[in-house]
């Protein structure tokens, strides 16, 4: 859903190269694990609680991303040159 799609994509250029091995595989599972994307896309916007389960600071970081505190328009997925880039 393209909703996720810009959210997950944008939220993963801006953290994924800072994330430790743990969050890391707290992120994987996040984005496979769930059946349904708009759980992921309810629980990121506090539209719905989060499973126990996926309650961690990944899930938290996201959170905080999703409230877009910096009011940045966020209408398209990044390219995904930044995968190549060195880390910051």
């Amino acid at each position: 859903m393209l909703e996720n799609c810009i959210l997950l994509s944008l939220f993963a250029k801006e953290n994924l190269n800072r994330m430790s091995e743990q969050q890391l595989n707290l992120y994987d599972r996040l984005i496979n694990e769930p059946s349904n994307d708009w759980d992921i896309y309810y629980w990121a916007t506090e539209a719905k609680p989060t499973p126990a389960e996926f309650e961690n600071d990944v899930m938290a970081m996201l959170r905080e991303f999703a409230k877009n505190k910096k009011r940045e328009q966020r209408l398209r997925q990044p390219d995904l040159e930044y995968l190549f880039e060195p880390p910051r």
